[in-house]
């Protein structure tokens, strides 16, 4: 396989192309988890966002309204979640996993009734700017892509200012540091973090939408493979901060396009071992390879408001 400019230049491409489910998910699950919430959950609810995308597409016809109806779908498994995880203080991670399990077996059976077998139907227009293609790299990068490409990367940038310049920002902050004295100075706790968990849904579930109408137009079982965990990967390796987080999605989607182009180029080595590359690096940031990092102090604590 030859590196030439290219090849440089299209698989960089398509690296942001794959990063953006990963950076959409990832701007929900910054307010879900620095609101102090473990949300293992994602997965589940960027699956669903797959299904309700596609199905949504193809009973409207419109891309739109197909993305609307993922975000409900992440926005109820996140109330699901929610009202376990906060009002009855439910493990985070067993009401995830059990929200994974959910959202797998309801898109699974829902999928065989609704849906052909990859029925298709269209996809997130793209973008294209006169202008931008005569700039060097930066113009070959970005022209042609799916207009959700541009959107994720103006979202983290308002991600950023909302987490560190609104009150709203610094309650969801707050919560996730020191929730008794969020409760002391008058806040609600549990509003605080159904907010977060709330928005980690709908974008979880926009997610699965940009995963599913972005390059495919058709929706498989279990499509997502695990993309809500590399988000979560990134959001420890990124330490819980929008932009670092978006360059760690980034990272991961050009591993992911490198070994479908070593696939694509009759490598030598085992295409398991190339679907493989992705989530190595994720177990690698989750081991602590990329350094040492600081979760939120109520990160996974349940709060309960009569303990002393």
């Amino acid at each position: 396989m030859e590196f030439d400019a290219a090849f440089i230049i299209n698989w960089l491409s398509a690296a942001i192309r794959l990063a953006t489910p990963l950076i959409v998910v990832s701007i929900g699950l910054l307010y879900t988890e620095r609101s102090g919430v473990l949300m293992i959950g994602a997965e589940g609810m960027m699956l669903a966002g797959t299904f309700a995308a596609v199905a949504g597409t193809a009973m409207t016809g419109s891309v739109f309204l197909g993305s609307v109806w993922a975000m409900l779908a992440g926005a109820v498994l996140a109330f699901i979640f929610a009202f376990i995880t906060v009002n009855r203080r439910g493990d985070q991670v067993v009401t995830g996993f059990g929200i994974n399990v959910l959202a797998l077996g309801i898109t699974n059976v829902l999928a065989r009734s609704l849906l052909a077998d990859r029925f298709r139907v269209n996809l997130i227009p793209t973008v294209s700017i006169g202008v931008l293609s005569e700039i060097p790299i930066i113009g070959p990068l970005l022209n042609d892509q799916p207009v959700v490409v541009w959107g994720a990367l103006i979202m983290v940038l308002i991600s950023s200012w909302i987490l560190y310049k609104t009150s709203w920002g610094l309650n969801i902050r707050a919560v996730g540091e020191h929730p008794r004295a969020v409760a002391a100075g008058g806040l609600s706790v549990f509003r605080w973090r159904h907010t977060g968990i709330l928005a980690g849904g709908i974008f979880a579930g926009l997610g699965g939408a940009v995963l599913a109408l972005g390059n495919l137009g058709y929706f498989v079982p279990n499509m997502t493979a695990g993309r809500a965990f590399i988000v979560l990967a990134s959001l420890i390796v990124g330490k819980w901060k929008p932009i670092p987080t978006a360059i760690v999605c980034i990272l991961f989607g050009a591993a992911d396009a490198l070994q479908l182009r070593m696939q694509a180029s009759g490598s030598l080595v085992p295409h398991q071992l190339l679907l493989m590359i992705p989530y190595v690096l994720t177990v690698a940031a989750l081991a602590g390879f990329v350094g040492r990092t600081v979760e939120p102090k109520a990160y996974a604590k349940p709060y309960n408001p009569e303990d002393a």
